[in-house]
């Protein structure tokens, strides 16, 4: 059905009592917009919703005789007003008199948005005098903001002339006071999104550099120029023809996800939830294979709004000094180019920055003056001129600007401001051709929170930061970072670690080939090539061994410091990966993570220091912790005796890994266990939670009797309590008792820091336990955004010498803990190690376990077990289908 034949029919309705014509209409507007998508420009299906909603309230306006009413008008007001209406948006009226209605006015007009509410119109109405619109709209922005672009529907032409009047009078919003209300609403919003677009599920509507930016400027021009079309305000001198022309594009590419997903959904939503963004994706052109669709809408919509925002910044900020009047108060001269003006950097003449090398120059001159806060209009618009001049050639290939970036990289505060307009201005786009394929770049997982290239603008910051002063959260990494000879070499390592993302094959082989041509084309010398292009391609594995090997494992630490092989490799890898996982994701960091790379580090230094002699480092570890746990011990005046009696049921491998608090803890504990709790119920567990001496989180300690399922009981539980084991070490005394250590954190990944919350734990897991064969029920279901994500479950088993390695990728179910543990009794496998990371959506957890006579399994278990583990997982799924 066309538009037209829409319109027809909404005026062949005869009555107002027909509702099942009316609704019909409605639902037909809808079928139009879902037929027309495909084969219409997006301006036309938004101005055409618009027109269909004219014509229908139109029309029930005259059905319901409103029309012969004096003094009453029906505006639209909003997005509306502007003719412009996505599938689902709200319509918003305002229905304006002159004077309060009487009562037979009132009903009718309360039949007329009842008979809207109705037909199921998502309709946002007012009903108000002239007098009431205007002393509102000057108490609220909102309302002044809908105001500028009201239009008159239908009615008396007179009321809604002298409404325009008094919001044109000098006492209602003058220009100089709406744009700083403006300005500050906008600064609030993006703070909202932590100043950035770049979240894995972005409201398209009110994200830094999506519409309502694009909103902001067309506000502030209405009210101040009075003028309703965008082309003129190129007749002011605020834009560019050719940066109009490019505006509009930007918004039309925003006002086409905005209605896919709104014909998707079904309904008024402006957030691209996962849920969504595949369907999305496929309505918009790229393909439907859904992770890699999903990236490439998700890459064009992340340059659209970058681009975005630059047109927003250079208008609001020549819009401030112009409306609000102001004018330079502090001028300072730089050179013959550029100029201070209110710190702002700004060329002096026309055409300043007019080649590649100006630009890196003109990055020199700000890392040359650190009292630089922000670029002048002028600067961004030299800066997108000539990066679009030149954008058919990338600025590597130029000899002088090699010359250039090699300056700027080894410059000292480079990194400070400069970078982040090579940044975010793209002039390392424009240099770098394997830069400008990750820019905007997003992968469609949980893990993930930005795209490549503000994954790794963000690294770059933070390794930035290591070289401040006021570090105080990373003293070692300020420490190793300033003892560099050539700090750039772990810069450029950190801007090419990731960009071969995207690409087939391992990201990191390929990277490191990259930076071996960067460093051929930049003179770097070859040694020092081999040591970037060896940080970029080993930059997951310091992360990796931490979080997923048993790092108290001397063949483990050997493997490891071989092949780090310096101190000095060792130290910007440490460096390099602290950064890189802060940078991943806001939520990934925390101080389990903290101290397993300290641990790793440490050991691995004194590993190297020992000429790689790794048992004899964990000999002299053993020996150190006993000592310093024994001396705390007696501070506490334990029983010697005892203590000696009981670590003597314990190896060596526990006194490797526990630190002396924690070994002088447990022991306490233990003792005064066997000393009362023991004498009274034989077959009890000591249960014990402390969050005070464990490394980066709370350490659960069970003791007592070995009995089946004891892991999986306990990870039921824990996980019912939206806890999350992070570490297990499980073992049997050399005389029977089970002895196991896990360490918990909240499911968000920070510490437990509530003395109730530790007390609770403990009651429910001794609850739990004392009820043998029950199995505790777990209502946690799967979250909404990984219902969308495909994580296939993958095991796989590494022989070691007495015992079994298990790799478990899955996805992050609730519960999945509890299966596998289950799966492991059922299978007749001890379970002795566990290490449980979560990787976004997926749980990458590694179990370290042994067969009934204490070896490693057979093929034959193998097998079994993986079955086992399947079936449980399957299990799972089942479960968590919504």
């Amino acid at each position: 059905m066309s538009l037209q034949k829409l319109i027809a029919q909404v005026e062949s309705i005869g009555s107002v009592d027909d509702l099942g014509a009316i609704k019909q209409c409605v639902k037909h507007s809808y079928e139009w917009l879902d037929d027309a998508f495909d084969q219409s420009a997006v301006n036309q299906l938004v101005t055409g919703r618009a027109q269909f909603v004219d014509a229908l309230l139109l029309h029930l306006w005259h059905l319901l005789r409103l029309d012969e009413v004096s003094d009453i008008t029906l505006c639209a007001v909003g997005g509306y007003g502007r003719g412009h209406l996505q599938p689902y948006s709200d319509i918003d009226l305002l229905i304006l008199s002159r004077k309060q209605l009487g009562e037979d006015e009132q009903e009718k007009v309360s039949r007329f948005i009842t008979l809207l509410w109705d037909i199921k119109l998502d309709v946002g109405q007012a009903v108000r005098t002239i007098k009431e619109t205007v002393k509102l709209a000057k108490e609220d922005i909102s309302i002044a903001t809908n105001l500028v672009e009201s239009r008159l529907l239908i009615g008396n032409e007179h009321v809604f002339e002298s409404l325009l009047d008094e919001l044109n009078s000098r006492s209602y919003w003058p220009s100089k006071d709406f744009f700083t209300a403006k300005y500050e609403e906008q600064k609030a919003r993006h703070a909202k999104f932590h100043g950035t677009a770049y979240n894995l599920e972005p409201n398209i509507k009110e994200n830094p550099g999506c519409l309502r930016d694009i909103q902001s400027i067309g506000w502030v021009a209405k009210k101040h120029f009075k003028e309703y079309d965008g082309w003129n305000l190129v007749g002011h001198g605020y834009f560019t023809e050719d940066e109009h022309s490019e505006l509009i594009r930007c918004r039309m590419h925003l006002w086409r996800m905005r209605c896919a997903l709104h014909l998707v959904a079904g309904r008024s939503e402006n957030r691209l939830l996962f849920d969504y963004q595949p369907e999305v994706a496929m309505r918009l052109g790229y393909g439907d294979d859904a992770k890699r669709s999903v990236e490439r809408m998700m890459r064009d919509f992340f340059r659209t709004v970058r681009r975005v925002s630059e047109f927003n910044k250079m208008l609001l900020q020549r819009f401030r000094y112009d409306m609000l009047n102001q004018n330079v108060k502090e001028q300072h001269i730089l050179n013959d180019e550029y100029w201070l003006l209110d710190k702002m950097i700004a060329p002096r003449h026309e055409d300043v920055i007019n080649s590649p090398e100006a630009m890196l120059d003109f990055l020199r001159v700000v890392a040359d003056t650190p009292e630089v806060e922000g670029l002048d209009t002028d600067a961004i618009r030299q800066l997108r001129n000539t990066r679009r001049a030149f954008e058919n050639e990338y600025f590597v290939e130029r000899p002088a600007c090699r010359d250039r970036l090699m300056d700027l990289l080894r410059h000292p505060r480079f990194f400070d401001f400069a970078w982040n307009i090579m940044h975010e201005y793209g002039i390392l786009q424009a240099y770098l051709p394997e830069w400008d394929k990750i820019v905007g770049m997003m992968q469609f997982d949980l893990f993930h929170a930005y795209t490549v290239d503000e994954h790794t603008h963000r690294l770059v910051k933070f390794i930035n930061q290591y070289f401040s002063r006021e570090n105080q959260a990373f003293p070692r990494c300020s420490r190793i970072v300033r003892n560099l000879d050539k700090p750039d070499l772990l810069y450029i390592a950190a801007i090419f670690h990731d960009i071969a993302k995207g690409r087939d094959g391992d990201h990191s082989q390929l990277g490191a080939l990259d930076v071996k041509k960067f460093c051929v084309q930049h003179g770097i010398e070859e040694k020092d090539s081999k040591l970037i292009s060896w940080l970029v391609e080993n930059h997951l594995l310091m992360s990796v061994v931490a979080q997923r090997r048993d790092i108290y494992d001397p063949e483990v630490i050997n493997e490891f410091a071989t092949t780090i092989r310096s101190q000095n490799h060792l130290n910007q890898l440490y460096a390099l990966t602290l950064a890189d996982i802060r940078a991943t994701n806001d939520n990934l960091w925390n101080d389990w993570k903290a101290s397993l790379l300290r641990e790793l580090y440490l050991m691995t230094q004194k590993a190297l220091d020992n000429g790689l002699q790794c048992q004899a480092t964990l000999d002299e570890r053993v020996e150190t912790h006993k000592q310093l746990a024994r001396r705390l011990l007696a501070e506490s005046g334990a029983d010697q005796m005892k203590v000696d009696v009981f670590w003597t049921r314990m190896d060596d491998d526990y006194f490797v890994r526990f630190k002396p608090a924690q070994i002088a803890w447990h022991t306490l504990e233990i003792i005064n266990a066997e000393t009362s709790l023991f004498v009274d119920d034989p077959d009890t567990l000591l249960i014990r939670a402390n969050d005070r001496i464990a490394k980066g989180g709370t350490e659960i300690l069970i003791y007592g009797k070995d009995r089946q399922a004891l892991f999986a009981q306990v990870a039921s539980v824990l996980d019912s309590r939206n806890c999350s084991i992070h570490d297990a070490h499980i073992t049997v005394t050399r005389d029977g008792f089970c002895f196991d250590s896990m360490l918990v954190l909240e499911n968000d990944g920070s510490r437990l820091t509530s003395d109730d919350r530790t007390r609770d734990l403990e009651e429910a897991i001794l609850t739990q336990l004392n009820r043998p064969g029950f199995s505790h029920s777990n209502n946690r279901k799967l979250p909404r955004q990984m219902r969308q994500l495909d994580v296939p479950t993958k095991v796989r088993f590494f022989s070691l010498e007495d015992s079994t390695l298990i790799e478990l990728e899955a996805l992050d179910a609730p519960g999945i803990l509890a299966k596998v543990g289950h799966a492991f009794v059922d299978c007749n496998v001890t379970l002795k190690l566990a290490k449980i990371a979560t990787i976004g959506e997926r749980a990458e957890d590694i179990f370290i376990v042994s067969n009934e006579q204490g070896q490693a399994l057979t093929q034959e278990q193998q097998v079994k077990l993986k079955k086992r583990i399947l079936f449980k997982l399957d299990q799972l799924e089942d479960i968590n289908i919504p």
